[in-house]
């Protein structure tokens, strides 16, 4: 039968494609936090300069000229030598010098670094791991547990970190065997700084406690028999820990001053193992006999990746502070 040119033709059903969600990378970047971080010039300079000094440290072997604390590798005969000019004796160049040993003063800044960053990193897990569980059984439990726990770190607070650090490497160094001194102290100087930080997360994490504890949420699974311990790490814990990210990206800038700190005062890194404190602590000694490239150079790095890590978990604490949205 023909259709009646006057009526107009039915239109097609159209099919129904199955609608796929979108992944987790697709909600980062169409998320809040994506579009703050590339509206802040100041976030993403940050971030830029830290994965870059981050990744240089990573890959120091594949950049670098040579092993700095290699011996066989070191020619004395280069010590000294000016950056970008020839050694008068040898005729090799290097970019930012070399020190007393003959050594690239860049290549020892690579080396360096990844001793900087392994320590600071380590020490802020440390610290971050202790803190938060302290601040959970204080905040949880109460009671004596509760005073304690809070008593202790506030008679820490009266004390300056540093001079915390200083007194807990001396006990351990003092406890280590002689032969085993230099082989433990990266990990002296961990647990060093690490016990000297743990107080600000346990704090911060105590408080959101108190306050995550009286919600229904906890209410519910204390009705459902779950154990304390399962209450506190599996319902607590996931909403606590916005504060203590931003905490441990500001604490990781300040451990790893700490560290150069106390290597700058013979505390820290062994010779063999030197940092930024040590390769700083190195060129002071001859800065004021015209070698000036060996303590600035090292400082300016120290400086800028300080600076880096700090502007950016200040930019972090406001990305993540819902009351500046």
């Amino acid at each position: 039968m023909a259709q009646d040119p006057a009526v107009p033709p039915k239109p097609a059903t159209p099919v129904d494609l199955p609608v796929r969600d979108p992944s987790r990378l697709q909600l980062f970047f169409e998320g809040d936090f994506f579009y703050a971080f590339k509206r802040s010039p100041v976030a993403i300079v940050s971030f830029a300069v830290t994965a870059l000094l981050v990744l240089s440290a990573i890959f120091a072997p594949l950049l670098a000229t040579t092993n700095p604390f290699d011996p066989a590798s070191l020619n004395l005969m280069n010590g000294f030598t000016p950056p970008m000019e020839p050694n008068a004796f040898t005729g090799d160049s290097f970019w930012l010098g070399t020190d007393d040993q003959g050594r690239d003063v860049f290549s020892t800044i690579l080396y360096g670094m990844r001793v900087s960053l392994f320590v600071g990193v380590a020490a802020v897990l440390f610290a971050m791991v202790l803190g938060i569980t302290l601040g959970l059984i204080s905040g949880y439990v109460g009671g004596w547990t509760d005073t304690i726990i809070m008593r202790t770190a506030d008679v820490q607070l009266t004390f300056p970190s540093i001079l915390v650090a200083m007194l807990i490497f001396g006990i351990a160094k003092g406890v280590t065997p002689v032969e085993y001194r230099d082989q433990m102290a990266i990990w002296v100087l961990i647990l060093a700084i690490g016990l000297s930080d743990w107080v600000q997360f346990a704090r911060v994490v105590r408080g959101a406690t108190l306050v995550e504890k009286s919600k229904d949420y906890v209410a519910a699974a204390r009705l459902i028999g779950r154990r304390p311990w399962a209450i506190m790490m599996k319902h607590i814990l996931p909403n606590v820990l916005s504060p203590v990210l931003v905490i441990a990206t500001i604490s990781l800038a300040l451990a790893i001053i700490a560290e150069a700190t106390l290597s700058f005062l013979g505390v820290g890194a062994p010779p063999t193992q030197p940092s930024l404190g040590t390769l700083i602590r190195i060129g002071q000694g001859f800065l004021f006999s015209g070698e000036w490239w060996i303590l600035f150079f090292p400082a300016v790095t120290l400086l800028t990746l300080a600076l880096a890590v700090n502007l950016l978990g200040d930019w972090l604490r406001d990305a993540l502070n819902p009351r500046l949205r």
